[in-house]
């Protein structure tokens, strides 16, 4: 079995991911570094887009790996091991979440304090760089106001662009469900955004 093999994704690789499967299945330290390199920059991309955070998105990572020893035994090969790994993710969130809008409201808080003296944006063009972190900012503020459900599947569907029947894999829920809350995460969203200013 090579890494590039269960890189690929491809048809071919199905039988290394099982071997991989197994390996983890056995409490093989060696398998948990392995899936780590092959996966670990899609569920960091997921875990930041979720969280809105960097800190608590490394924690979620971290997390999210620790667990696939104990998790992986309810893996049952209908998805990829890359999809159970955000599916990890995704269960283990919410406190994340909990804690990255927590922070950001205290950030918040502080921006509205002076700027300190000599402060300046790292952009070559500041007018940018403060407009751009604004729109973040402004994003993450709105979804923190989405419950866990519907900002769930509004990264993976809108931001990580997951179809339904993907996503309702990731989520263990009816596609219906998925594209129900889907529905309301975006009005809610579009409300939120229309209220604070942002067409």
């Amino acid at each position: 079995m090579t890494l590039q093999a269960l890189w690929s994704g491809n048809e071919s690789s199905q039988t290394d991911q099982m071997d991989l499967v197994e390996r983890l299945r056995t409490g093989e330290l060696a398998a948990v570094g392995d899936a780590y390199d092959l996966h670990h920059e899609q569920v960091r991309r997921f875990a930041r887009r979720l969280v809105g955070d960097e800190s608590a998105a490394e924690d979620l990572v971290q997390e999210t790996f620790l667990t696939l020893p104990r998790a992986v035994q309810r893996f049952e090969g209908r998805s990829s091991l890359r999809t159970f790994l955000v599916s990890i993710a995704a269960n283990h969130s919410r406190h994340h979440v909990r804690a990255a809008s927590r922070r950001r409201a205290a950030m918040d808080k502080a921006a509205h304090e002076d700027v300190a003296p000599g402060h300046s944006l790292a952009s070559a063009n500041p007018e940018q760089e403060l407009q751009r972190r604004q729109m973040a900012a402004l994003l993450n503020r709105c979804l923190d106001q989405l419950s866990h459900d519907h900002r769930l599947v509004f990264i993976l569907c809108e931001v990580e662009d997951y179809t339904s029947t993907k996503a309702s894999e990731v989520l263990e829920v009816p596609e219906g469900t998925v594209r129900t809350r889907l529905m309301h995460a975006k009005k809610k969203l579009r409300t939120l955004l229309e209220k604070e200013g942002a067409r």
